[in-house]
């Protein structure tokens, strides 16, 4: 007897736990974790967490509308002259927006098709490398950035220490992520120029 098995794919997206970072003495911005967690053949990795912050989230939602023209997409939240990073209201209601706003467009399978969208979730590379990235100015593909943001994730120390006894010799360029510390600039920029959300501009 053969049992049919029925496959159904799953997108879970979680906007969360939204951090001030300073940006230089005089100004401060909000960004959020990013958590994706799926079976869907759509997506490179199963699992990831990157921070993005609410200029990144209108650039994506512009790029994806100039590639999906017939598409309306849903509004992200309103930025709000009023927005106080201070206010845990404020912050939280502009959080359930870009959740709002992922899990929405994660529905739409042309949407999923646009490389920046898989950039945006499972890298940090700015806007501007991910464009580079997407139109193959750069010597990596779109998998390779989200491999080797992987394996760089600290979140995921498990899975990391897995792959390092397995993998030591094979990623030259990795070897500052094999201390405890946050990996150096120079170790994420070799291949995919991802910095830490922090010192994104």
């Amino acid at each position: 007897l053969i049992f049919m098995m029925h496959f159904q794919e799953f997108v879970t997206v979680l906007v969360r736990d939204p951090r001030t970072q300073k940006e230089d003495s005089w100004h401060s911005y909000i960004d959020y974790e990013i958590f994706i967690h799926t079976n869907s053949m759509c997506f490179t990795r199963k699992t990831s967490c990157v921070r993005r912050r609410f200029r990144e989230f209108v650039w994506l939602r512009q790029r994806l509308q100039s590639n999906a023209v017939l598409i309306q997409l849903p509004e992200l939240p309103s930025k709000t002259p009023f927005f106080n990073m201070n206010n845990p209201h404020h912050v939280d209601h502009r959080r359930q927006g870009l959740q709002e706003f992922l899990e929405k467009i994660l529905q739409d399978a042309l949407l999923l098709s646009d490389s920046r969208l898989h950039l945006f979730l499972q890298t940090q590379l700015s806007p501007e490398d991910m464009e580079a990235c997407v139109s193959g100015q750069t010597k990596y593909s779109v998998a390779d950035a989200i491999h080797k943001f992987a394996s760089l994730n600290r979140r995921f120390p498990i899975e990391d220490e897995e792959r390092k006894k397995g993998k030591n010799d094979v990623d030259s360029d990795s070897e500052s992520s094999s201390s405890g510390l946050r990996p150096s600039d120079d170790s994420i920029s070799c291949r995919c120029k991802a910095s830490p959300a922090s010192e994104e501009s």
